[in-house]
């Protein structure tokens, strides 16, 4: 798996996580659905992703867009 398929993986877990925990616990999870959003949008921008390069640390293959 590279580095943008992890990305994408991970931040589709991470709405799809707080969606759940936002309708189920509380409604204040919403806020990581804005978040991991916000998120996407400044690192398209940007190029600067935190969770590329956890991922790279970890030691997954550099994909396209994050190198």
């Amino acid at each position: 798996m590279t580095i943008d398929r992890a990305v994408m993986f991970f931040a589709g877990f991470m709405v799809l996580l707080s969606l759940g925990l936002g309708l189920y616990v509380s409604p204040y999870w919403f806020w990581l659905t804005a978040f991991v959003g916000v998120n996407l949008m400044q690192s398209s921008v940007t190029g600067f992703c935190p969770a590329a390069m956890a991922f790279k640390k970890l030691g997954f293959k550099p994909g396209v867009a994050f190198r």
